[in-house]
């Protein structure tokens, strides 16, 4: 028997409903961490589901670092006006200001890397590994790998969220899909610094 205290505790952690708190507990046989995974395996499925849905709602937020020598703008789009009003949806839109202000990303996602750029930094990489006698085959591994860890620091939706790295943009968006129950995605964003 799962207690009203469990699927409490389980709601302050990760911010979803009673009813699926207790459904994950059920299914978990009353261990917060297994219902936890459930939960976040959940929400993945979730985002997948929602994410062709249509988003015309949102907000933007701005962030200023403390200095007040950086910030950021950020779009954040949803499906409802009244998710966008969430208090939620806005912390969300706060995080994603201050990751963009804390860790300047270029990109949202690596689809949006002109291919100019991504044949230029090939060739630098090739350039740098050409005479160390490796084969072609290993080199171009060493390359792919090289490339993929440089897009992951410039695309937003893949750098490590600055408040719990063990996540990145991508799933914390994944996870409020899965809260809030909408499609949300993020527009246009820029940085600023003196």
């Amino acid at each position: 028997m799962i207690s009203i205290d469990q699927i409490k505790s389980l709601r302050e952690k990760t911010g979803i409903s009673m009813i699926e708190c207790k459904k994950a507990l059920e299914e978990a046989n009353g261990d917060e961490n297994k219902a936890i995974e459930i939960l976040k395996k959940k929400g993945i499925e979730v985002a997948e589901k929602k994410s062709g849905r249509e988003t015309k709602q949102g907000i933007v937020e701005a962030y200023i670092h403390s200095n007040r020598k950086m910030g950021a703008l950020v779009e954040v789009y949803c499906e409802t006006d009244f998710v966008a009003k969430n208090s939620q949806f806005k912390e969300l839109a706060h995080n994603l200001a201050m990751h963009i202000t804390a860790m300047n990303p270029l990109y949202l996602s690596e689809e949006e890397i002109p291919e100019k750029v991504i044949t230029e930094e090939k060739e630098l990489l090739y350039s740098q590994f050409k005479d160390s006698g490796k084969p072609e085959k290993v080199i171009e591994q060493i390359v792919e790998g090289k490339l993929k860890k440089q897009h992951e620091q410039i695309c937003l939706l893949s750098q490590p969220f600055i408040k719990n790295p063990d996540i990145t943009i991508k799933q914390l968006i994944d996870e409020y899909i899965a809260k809030l129950g909408e499609n949300i995605r993020i527009g246009k964003f820029v940085r600023f610094e003196i």
